[in-house]
């Protein structure tokens, strides 16, 4: 029996499906315990590429059984937009759990967070709009509507009426069309037959699986640094995305996890609003580069990632924060041709230098970064199997970063494709 988390250690879009999928003949079933289908990873397999978003990426792993766990806010449309789209390409489905605590978007969420947003009097977050804020907003003032409330009609109808009391003077005051019950509970309607068979305990699923054997993993949208207490603040998401968060999204004692994988970019991206003290200019040639052959535009948004370099002191905390037992460095081969490669390993504010985190978001967003160089290099990565296949700068680049991290790097990724890894130490 194994329990396994796997976040993200930097803003996230790091690349945690492909570190998911290279367990999923070893684990018997995926939980996604915190967010929504405001991120979304991309995994490839047998040449295919797939963005998932709400769904587990162990959906894609015929004997694994995908869980979406309490912790997740789930726009119920969409979900079944990207279920029948795997179900298209040949993906069984049918293994898909889902928690009947967790929380349901609704129409006015969206609304909501559209209307909030786009408000000139207000700072941007850089939110995707898809509702995810306000619902989890609605779960910590107990007024959220939860899966199981769908299947009630009494309750759904008290909880929508009451919610729509206070949410319509809200869409009126920024000019935006007020909502009918009808016109939230249609939304879920052509729906719920095919969702009832899903949805379960799955607490009790998963204490289950543990208590027989089987190994768990437990997968983390977003990361470290958009946690809503250990990030960026305020310029986060509305969930926990750390370590932390597998426990309180899952119903799973923290006794129960055994590794704690964290997954970090050989640079590092952003996307959205919210300091950045690595960032590379935007149209500068270096950005270019990293944007365009990493292919940094996001899953779910589209949107253009902000690039810059690794950042060793954001990967020490993010460390600290999660304790990982193991990291898996993506997309290591995105740097093969740049002469030099610049690593942040400490930050200057206002004069003062820290090698670790500040804790008040108002020196961290002043930071500037105290950069170390390494030399690059430009020998083709992408099929090398072992760390010695790697040129010896490159070598030297990980070995650094290990040091400088705080954590031992066991996976290393060097391509798109599946199988384009080196594992220098076994997951599991």
């Amino acid at each position: 029996m194994s329990g396994i988390v796997i976040v993200g250690a930097q803003w996230g879009d790091e690349g945690k499906g492909k570190a998911t999928d290279l367990l999923g003949n070893k684990i018997d079933l995926v939980a996604k315990f915190n967010g929504g289908n405001n991120a979304g990873h991309t995994v490839v397999v047998n040449n295919e590429t797939y963005a998932l978003h709400l769904l587990p990426s162990g959906i894609l792993t015929p004997s694994v059984i995908p869980v979406i766990a309490n912790g997740v806010v789930i726009d119920v449309p969409v979900l079944f937009k990207e279920l029948d789209a795997l179900k298209i390409r040949g993906i069984d489905i049918s293994r898909l759990l889902v928690s009947s605590g967790a929380h349901v978007i609704t129409k006015y969420h969206r609304a909501l967070d559209s209307a909030m947003e786009n408000d000139p009097a207000k700072k941007k977050i850089g939110t995707t709009g898809r509702g995810i804020g306000p619902t989890y907003a609605d779960k910590i003032s107990r007024s959220g509507i939860r899966i199981a409330d769908l299947f009630n009609e009494n309750v759904l109808c008290e909880k929508i009426d009451s919610a729509l009391d206070s949410k319509n003077r809200i869409l009126t005051r920024y000019e935006r069309p007020m909502l009918s019950r009808d016109e939230v509970i249609e939304e879920f309607t052509p729906y719920l037959e095919r969702l009832k068979p899903l949805v379960e305990d799955t607490p009790l699923v998963l204490n289950q699986a543990l208590d027989s054997g089987k190994n768990v993993l437990f997968e983390g949208g977003q990361a470290t640094m958009l946690d809503v207490d250990f990030g960026t603040y305020p310029f986060v998401t509305s969930s926990n995305a750390t370590a932390g968060g597998a426990c309180t999204g899952t119903g799973v004692s923290p006794t129960r996890i055994d590794k704690v994988v964290g997954v970090i970019k050989a640079y590092t991206t952003r996307v959205g609003e919210g300091p950045f003290p690595t960032e590379i200019s935007a149209g500068d040639k270096i950005a270019n580069y990293l944007l365009k052959t990493g292919g940094e535009f996001g899953v779910t948004t589209g949107r253009a990632r902000r690039c810059g370099w690794y950042d060793a002191v954001v990967a020490k905390y993010s460390s600290l924060i999660n304790n990982f037992s193991d990291l898996v460095l993506t997309k290591l081969d995105i740097l093969t041709g740049l002469d030099v490669i610049k690593v942040c390993i400490a930050y200057d504010v206002n004069g003062k230098t820290h090698k670790n985190m500040p804790s008040n978001s108002a020196d961290f967003a002043v930071a500037k970064p105290i950069y170390k160089e390494f030399p690059g290099w430009s020998e083709d990565i992408s099929s090398a199997k072992h760390f010695q296949d790697l040129p010896k700068n490159a070598q030297n680049y990980i070995t650094a970063l290990e040091e400088l991290s705080g954590s031992r790097i066991s996976v290393i990724g060097v391509g798109a494709d599946r199988d384009a890894i080196i594992e220098r130490h076994k997951l599991l």
